[in-house]
């Protein structure tokens, strides 16, 4: 059975994923208010705390200083990002998969044609937040061209009560909606990026389910094909 080092793993989607990867992986759950309480910023508590792994899932994030609306940029984050890739070179631990954000990509001024995708040139973040975000996507394509496989899950929104949006009429709650995201596409796509190849060591993925009206290109090199969609979930 595969060793997953989790840090965050007492946020959202830590909880989301601790529990959909408990029957298949040991899970290691790294977080500042866990116990033993490790911090994902200190280098010598997370170095000890992912002896053994065979991946790191990055999730640790200070969202109270750092987040969409903030406008701020909060350095222990970049810190946190910097010490995952490292150490898991150093140990080598073979594969790390961070929580980008559909944010390090300006899908709100998204014209077409087509479906906006993460390989796209010329990618411009749509806050500092998103900023930090294409940080951390940067730096592990660096971190991949020294032998660590990296993915970076674009990651939409994803709820405790795993219930989409209300519809919506106003920009920021319409697209909340279109970018929402399951529990069970969640662990599904990260079940995926644990499992399947990486070809040239590093992917980018957007992770939302497949709502009407999606403006985010979800085709992925793992063989992730989402299942639910905000119109018709629970139904």
């Amino acid at each position: 059975m595969k060793k997953v080092a989790i840090t965050g793993a007492e946020g959202t989607i830590g909880n989301v994923l601790r529990e959909g990867l408990k029957k298949d992986y040991e899970i290691v759950s790294i977080d500042i208010g866990g116990t033993p309480a490790v911090d994902t910023a200190n280098y010598k508590e997370l170095y000890e705390a992912v002896d053994g792994a065979d991946a790191i899932i990055h999730l640790a994030w200070d969202t109270e200083k750092e987040n969409f609306r903030s406008g701020q940029i909060n350095p222990d984050n970049v810190q946190m990002i910097y010490n995952v890739y490292q150490i898991a070179t150093e140990k080598g631990i073979p594969r790390v998969i961070t929580a980008s954000s559909v944010h390090a990509d300006n899908f709100y001024e998204w014209k077409g044609p087509g479906l906006l995708s993460a390989q796209r040139p010329n990618q411009v973040p749509d806050s500092p937040y998103g900023a930090s975000k294409a940080f951390m996507e940067a730096l592990g394509k660096y971190y991949s061209k020294k032998g660590l496989e990296v993915v970076a899950v674009r990651f939409g929104g994803i709820n405790p009560e795993n219930v989409p949006p209300a519809e919506a009429e106003d920009r920021i709650g319409k697209y909340e909606r279109l970018v929402w995201l399951s529990h069970g596409d969640c662990v599904d796509l990260i079940k995926k990026c644990l499992e399947e190849p990486i070809p040239g060591n590093f992917a980018a993925i957007y992770a939302v389910s497949e709502n009407e009206g999606k403006v985010h290109d979800t085709s992925n090199p793992v063989g992730w094909a989402p299942k639910d969609s905000a119109q018709t979930f629970g139904k």
